[in-house]
């Protein structure tokens, strides 16, 4: 097999057949070959290769913001820190097992690991941590181990704050809430703080699932919300879906959501927020990496988040 092949296999090119990958993959299983880049990477200046593994929303057709943000936070902080970081979404693994992964990000020289946007659903990077091949950083998923540190606002406490901000300032005895994806680990963290708030004061609360999109919400509001004193929703995208819902139907009912995302300067009513720095949270996650690779060990680092509203003012340039 010419050495170009294996090259493209190692460095997954397209247009290699899934027959050629095969046998590649398995002659590097059987001699534990590792490419000589991690060899490359070693001897540079800099501390560390890291991967910036994320999960790219492809259910909606607005930019999505809080990856670019995510990506922008990371590639400043990591200059700061003499580390370089490359970018892969999720989707580029995912018919990888958590063996192949390891071999092909060791195989770009990657010995840390940045990952936003993991859910319960994703067992192979849950494998993949656990080996404690890798230095880790989860963004907003609450699990620690001697290599794995992770990172985040208190979802619970921010989804309290911001609902009872909302509850108080129009004396609601119902809400509809909107949950978010039921694999998501910030979905179980936001429903716990919003029960929190129905224990404390009494408020009826009705729960339905939106998976984080905006269509859905906007269903879920016409057929919920006129019923309801208020919509809380676990993402400033659903908080949007359900508003517009609210103006077709031609009633009026508060609603909050959850991000601080620009979008939500524009949708003509000013609702209450939770306002994430995702930049920060990035570059403190490069941060948290360096750490772990000066001999640290994993740890939960919790940012600060803001209740916000956001004006038309605020978001233009």
């Amino acid at each position: 097999m010419a050495i170009s092949t294996v090259s493209k296999v190692l460095n997954n090119y397209p247009y290699v057949s899934e027959e050629t990958r095969r046998r590649v993959r398995e002659a590097i299983h059987e001699l534990n070959y590792i490419p000589n880049t991690i060899a490359a990477a070693l001897s540079s200046k800099q501390t560390a290769r890291t991967a910036l593994l994320i999960n790219l929303n492809t259910g909606t057709q607005v930019i999505d913001e809080i990856t670019l943000q995510y990506i922008h936070g990371a590639l400043y902080a990591a200059r700061e820190a003499d580390i370089e970081i490359i970018t892969i979404f999720l989707s580029m693994i995912a018919h990888m097992t958590p063996e192949e992964i390891t071999r092909y990000l060791q195989s770009q020289g990657i010995s840390g690991l940045i990952i936003c946007g993991m859910t319960r659903e994703d067992k192979y990077l849950k494998e993949l941590v656990d080996s404690m091949v890798f230095k880790c950083v989860l963004v907003d998923v609450p699990y620690v181990n001697e290599t794995t540190s992770c990172i985040g606002v208190d979802n619970e406490k921010a989804q309290y704050d911001v609902a009872k901000k909302t509850v108080t300032e129009n004396k609601v005895k119902s809400v509809l809430y909107i949950a978010g994806k039921q694999d998501a680990f910030v979905t179980t963290e936001r429903l716990a703080g919003m029960k929190r708030l129905a224990d404390e004061t009494g408020i009826r609360l009705f729960v339905r699932c939106g998976e984080f999109s905006e269509r859905k919400a906007r269903e879920l509001a016409f057929r919920y919300a006129r019923k309801k004193d208020a919509v809380v929703a676990a993402s400033d995208l659903m908080a949007i879906g359900a508003m517009n819902a609210l103006i077709e139907m031609d009633i009026f009912r508060p609603v909050c959501g959850f991000d601080g995302i620009t979008l939500m300067g524009y949708v003509g009513k000013q609702m209450n927020t939770v306002r994430q720095d995702f930049y920060n949270i990035a570059s403190s996650a490069v941060r948290e990496l360096k750490r772990l690779f000066e001999g640290g060990t994993g740890r939960r680092v919790k940012t600060k988040h803001r209740l916000v509203k956001l004006y038309y003012e605020d978001v233009i340039i």
